[in-house]
């Protein structure tokens, strides 16, 4: 069973809101990323969900949560200016037949791109590191 990697929803622009980033929610446009995730997902075993601390992770897997009956943790080192290795342990914890949601920057570091917000990379631990199998375009 794979590793499924979630990029958050979109959230609008972090210009466009006031006070702390880790609170800015999802916008409509998320909303329905993260309803429709449940769909996308529907063909994966899922035994555990992850989230970063920020607000829009947490968001995007709720419903993926809900449907499942599976509680969201989570880890700091799902968060955005997480270490390469920090993101690494998180997904070692988790191995295989969990989805865990994180930030663009994380993505970045891992596999050299963020991806589009909301999207989905299926991934396997190769002597703990991932390996993209298949990247999942996010629901519209």
């Amino acid at each position: 069973m794979p590793l499924l990697v979630v990029r958050h929803a979109s959230a609008g622009h972090r210009t466009d809101w006031e006070g702390d980033d880790r609170l800015r929610p999802l916008d409509w446009q998320g909303r329905r990323q993260a309803d429709g995730l449940t769909d996308l997902l529907d063909r994966f075993e899922i035994a555990r969900i992850g989230s970063g601390t920020y607000r829009r992770c947490k968001q995007t897997v709720e419903p993926l949560s809900n449907q499942r009956g599976l509680p969201v943790e989570e880890r700091r080192g799902l968060d955005e200016d997480s270490s390469v290795e920090e993101t690494l342990a998180v997904l070692r914890e988790f191995g295989d037949a969990a989805v865990v949601c994180t930030q663009g920057d994380v993505l970045e570091n891992l596999f050299g791109e963020a991806g589009q917000k909301g999207s989905t990379r299926v991934v396997e631990l190769r002597d703990g590191k991932p390996l993209v199998l298949e990247y999942l375009p996010p629901p519209a």
